[in-house]
């Protein structure tokens, strides 16, 4: 530790200040600050690239999530087990599924990031956290394809199932072991650093919406539009 302080706050200080900062915040919000949890909508300003770019945008992330749980918490030894090698697990399981939901949502992000600072009248109605949220979701997004596509194949050599995904593991039995780190390539560090951040900002910007599910829309009866007669 004496010799890799700053590697040793990152690792192991760092991410559980930001998932503190996601978890108790998160309970924070929803119990002082329930009215407040929603996503304002902005569609009447501009709606074509808002329905293009959020419908790719959430397939994209949704897919995204699902491809980082499978990568991250499912153990390399178990898809051994299970006969699935290496070669197999990366060029026909991560690597297609990835990209293809990783484009969706790099597509989709990028398009509200330019409708939400290019069009004038959406620009002027966002809040300064509207605009860091976004910006911040398309520089994590990038990150992560960066990571996928471009670092990966100039690091063969490089695992992430045999150190990120352990040290990953290992931060929810509270042993993360910092030296895992250590050899990753930067851009997997940065994509991980800018998603632990989202993650502890999370409670106090606009993607806490993710968290409320509406089941009152499952029961709640329809409301009747008429339209007012021509005179």
């Amino acid at each position: 530790m004496a010799s890799h302080p700053f590697e040793y706050f990152l690792w192991t200080i760092y991410p559980y200040l930001m998932l503190g900062s996601f978890f108790f915040g998160t309970i924070i919000r929803f119990t002082f600050f329930h009215a407040g949890v929603t996503a304002k909508s902005s569609e009447m300003l501009e709606k074509k690239r808002l329905m293009v770019g959020s419908t790719l945008f959430h397939v994209g992330i949704i897919g995204v999530f699902f491809g980082h749980i499978m990568g991250v918490l499912i153990p390399k030894a178990w898809t051994d087990a299970l006969g699935i090698s290496d070669y197999v697990y990366h060029h026909f399981i991560a690597i297609p599924a990835g990209a293809f939901f990783g484009i969706l949502a790099t597509v989709g992000v990028y398009m509200l990031c330019w409708r939400r600072f290019r069009n004038h009248r959406v620009f002027r109605t966002s809040s300064t956290a509207d605009l860091i949220v976004i910006a911040a979701l398309t520089i994590e997004i990038t990150l992560g394809m960066l990571s996928s596509f471009v670092t990966a194949p100039v690091h063969p050599d490089f695992n992430y199932r045999t150190s990120l995904a352990i040290w990953a593991r290992q931060l929810f039995y509270f042993q993360p072991d910092f030296r895992l780190m250590l050899a990753t390539p930067l851009m997997y560090k940065l994509h991980v650093i800018f998603g632990l951040m989202i993650f502890g900002a999370f409670p106090y910007t606009r993607l806490v919406h993710a968290l409320a599910l509406p089941w009152r829309y499952v029961y709640r009866r329809f409301i009747v539009y008429r339209r007012r007669p021509q005179v």
